[in-house]
């Protein structure tokens, strides 16, 4: 047991002699490792000390040199200094004819096969930049100067040129006044006119007027109510050509409402025996009562009244009125007209000079009272010569007010034809009120026994129909219109004599179960329907009877843009020219029998 101790303790030992041995050879071998790095970083030293001392040597060469160079040559600094300056302008040039730009032409030439829009573009680019360049700083404070005032230029054209609709008034132009008629076809001819109104807000009428007017449901005016009344109100004679329903009764009406509200009322009540202020002519009874409708309604809360008497006082008529003059004249009644204007005094007529259309005397005459001038108005839907001499004996200096095209059929009116014969006319107008036209229908007819008699067949057929013509009592006429006007009858057979005037609302169509015997007729009829601003439809019987109006017809049509004319019309031999035109031939187209 214990030589075996020993055996261990011998062999520790021996491993104890060889780790030391190991150790300390190692040690050194680290030794010498860490001499050779001591001696070559001292080499490495010893180098760069040289190199520095061998920089500050050439450092110290240089500068000896440069001294004694400015010592020698300083007076070829400026020399040099030229040269410099040269060479960098050479190197500019240079530099400017290697950088590409497009070929410039003189005048107006341009390179073919290349855009041409393109090229102006570049070439606007091009001449921009080279003046840019070639600008001073002064040049550009000018320029910049220029291109604001441009700009602020631009602006105020840009706020000007806005719609009249986006402006207020003081800041309406006389262009913006000529675009507002256009948009409302208003059209005027004498001297010194004034501007429309543009809503009855923003309109000088006194306020009770305006009231009034807001009660009535006006809610924007006219066309012929936007250029009329400003007129009236300057107290000018105004001949008015409108078609017919465009609220011309207003249009006459409220200018005489705001001239009589001026007077004291005490005079109006002490004055009352010398007759009225005002005579309002109308070519039928039921025109007139409308028209007397309106002024009532307009006149009883103001407290005018208006006068039912057969005989009348003209001592004090200031104010004289003309409607559908042309259809008086045709219907007979200019002898009546002008001796009933001959009854009213002469010795309140205006000077027919140039004072009649002077806005400001006129405007203080307006206002003076009981010395207020006589002022006429006449309206009309068409200016025959009849008309025209009678408004050349009556109205000094009127102004004229067209709205849209005198004379013409309805834009918003369908018109239609069809070609049949007599016998196949009934049968063919149970065809049509069979289609389910909305009530109210207006057919016309030229007589009066026809009326009766296709009233009472339509009244046999199940249709709720009554009658309106000359032969009928004053009652019987306002019995017929206030049921078709309520909804109790839907249909009006009616002539020309008793349809002229009337104001049915929403008339769906016309019917001309026979043809007018001429176009004007034709077109007061169907301006039955399509009033104010809706659309409707005229229907027009036509048989060979009809002939002498077929080139009318056609041309009525033709003018309307929302009807279109059949070729039944369009290509009948009576249509291709005026009736008693006499047609002659060429030589050559004449055809020689031997």
């Amino acid at each position: 047991m214990k030589k075996e101790e020993d055996e261990e303790e011998s062999a520790a030992a021996v491993s104890r002699g060889a780790a030391g041995k190991e150790k300390s050879r190692r040690g050194g071998r680290g030794q010498e490792r860490e001499a050779e790095a001591l001696r070559r970083r001292e080499q490495e030293t010893e180098e760069r000390r040289k190199m520095l001392e061998e920089e500050r040597k050439k450092r110290r060469v240089f500068q000896d040199i440069g001294r004694k160079m400015l010592e020698n040559n300083g007076n070829e600094e400026d020399d040099g200094r030229q040269k410099i300056r040269e060479e960098k302008d050479k190197g500019k040039e240079l530099q400017a004819i290697k950088e590409k730009h497009q070929v410039q032409l003189y005048g107006r030439g341009f390179i073919a096969g290349i855009d041409l829009k393109q090229q102006k573009r570049d070439q606007s680019r091009f001449y921009g930049d080279l003046m840019e360049k070639r600008r001073t700083l002064e040049e550009k404070e000018q320029e910049e100067l220029r291109l604001k005032k441009v700009r602020k230029k631009e602006a105020k054209q840009r706020w000007d040129d806005r719609h009249w609709s986006q402006k207020k008034l003081d800041e309406m132009t006389d262009r913006d006044w000529r675009i507002f008629r256009e948009d409302y076809s208003i059209t005027t001819k004498g001297g010194k006119i004034p501007n429309p109104i543009r809503n009855w807000k923003e309109y000088t009428l006194p306020p009770h007027i305006l009231e009034v007017i807001d009660k009535c449901g006006y809610k924007e005016p006219t066309p012929i109510q936007r250029q009329a009344i400003p007129i009236g109100l300057q107290n000018r004679d105004i001949i008015g050509v409108a078609e017919t329903g465009s609220g011309k009764t207003a249009a006459f009406l409220i200018p005489l409402l705001v001239w009589i509200t001026t007077l004291p009322k005490i005079d109006r009540i002490e004055d009352s025996d010398q007759g009225p202020y005002a005579v309002i002519l109308a070519p039928t009874r039921e025109l007139a009562q409308q028209i007397e409708e309106e002024t009532i309604k307009f006149g009883k809360p103001l407290g005018i009244r208006t006068v039912a008497n057969r005989y009348l006082v003209l001592g004090r008529c200031t104010y004289v009125v003309l409607d559908e003059a042309d259809r008086m004249i045709d219907m007979g009644f200019e002898p009546d007209v002008q001796k009933i204007l001959e009854y009213i005094p002469v010795t309140n007529q205006k000077p027919d000079t140039d004072e009649a259309e002077d806005p400001e005397k006129m405007m203080m005459n307006f206002e003076s009272g009981k010395h207020k001038y006589r002022q006429t108005v006449m309206f009309t839907a068409t200016m025959p010569p009849a008309v025209e001499r009678l408004a050349r004996s009556y109205l000094r200096r009127p102004a004229v007010v067209y709205i849209g095209s005198a004379g013409k059929p309805h834009e918003r009116v369908e018109q239609k034809v069809l070609l049949m014969s007599e016998g196949e006319k009934r049968k063919k107008l149970l065809d049509v009120l069979a289609r389910g036209f909305e009530p109210p229908i207006i057919i016309f007819v030229n007589q009066k026994k026809g009326c009766d008699v296709l009233a009472k067949s339509l009244e046999k057929m199940g249709y709720n129909a009554c009658t309106l013509h000359g032969g009928k009592g004053q009652e019987q006429r306002e019995f017929a219109l206030s049921n078709l006007k309520a909804g109790a009858k839907d249909i009006l057979v009616a002539t020309d004599v008793a349809g002229r005037g009337i104001d049915i609302q929403d008339v769906s169509m016309v019917l001309n179960y026979d043809m007018a015997k001429n176009i004007e007729d034709y077109i007061h009829r169907i301006g039955r329907t399509g009033r104010a601003g809706k659309s409707g439809v005229a229907l027009t019987f036509l048989t060979k009877e009809d002939s002498s109006v077929f080139y009318d017809l056609k041309q009525a049509i033709l003018e309307s843009p929302v009807s279109t004319c059949p070729p039944e019309l369009a290509n009948h031999p009576d249509a291709q020219h005026k009736p008693g035109t006499i047609l002659t031939k060429k030589r050559r187209e004449e055809t020689i029998f031997a």
